[in-house]
């Protein structure tokens, strides 16, 4: 087994490459995202008790818009930290065919693709000063990916919020395994 870095391992056999990446190994920025998670939801069970109370119906229109804006994101910390928690990226290609999978605790579609298909296969690049690369790779979201290819007629990203070191080791892997099917 090899390992790039703490969160990614591979395993390299003759027919086989499989690699494993990790959703984090950072306890202590999942335990605050779990102390933000918490607070988040007291503040709207707390709004939720108090709408109740209220009379005004200007008052309570502007509740159910705040409520509708909390639950959105309620739901998104929540899949945020599920996946921080529990998940782990699956990539193996196995008898010519290529398979990913985002796992979270066993469970989790795996989407398969002929490697003859694939197509355009790249890093993407995060570019210093951009907001949305910057938000896509911090830790409080899912997202991220840093590496992607073409199948048919749809792009399939992966590695999520790995380094510029990482994705690059990582695409080398992939290529120069799924060129020596080729051949």
């Amino acid at each position: 087994m090899k390992l790039l870095g703490e969160r990614i391992s591979i395993v390299k056999k003759q027919n086989l490459l499989s690699i494993v990446i990790l959703a984090t190994n950072d306890k202590r920025k999942l335990a605050l995202m779990f102390l933000w998670l918490l607070a988040w939801s007291v503040c709207g069970v707390i709004v939720i008790i108090n709408y109740f109370q209220i009379t005004n119906e200007k008052a309570k229109l502007f509740l159910i818009i705040y409520l509708s804006f909390w639950a959105y994101f309620e739901v998104s910390i929540i899949r945020s930290f599920i996946w921080r928690k529990y998940g782990k990226e699956k990539i193996w290609i196995k008898d010519g065919t290529f398979h990913y999978q985002r796992e979270i605790n066993g469970k989790g579609k795996i989407k398969t693709y002929m490697p003859d298909l694939i197509r355009e296969f790249k890093i993407l690049d995060v570019r210093p000063g951009n907001l949305m690369d910057s938000l896509s790779q911090s830790f409080w979201v899912r997202g991220g990916e840093r590496l992607e290819f073409m199948h048919q007629t749809k792009i399939q990203r992966f590695g999520m919020q790995i380094s510029d070191e990482q994705a690059r080791n990582l695409f080398n892997e992939i290529r120069d395994f799924l060129s020596g099917l080729n051949k």
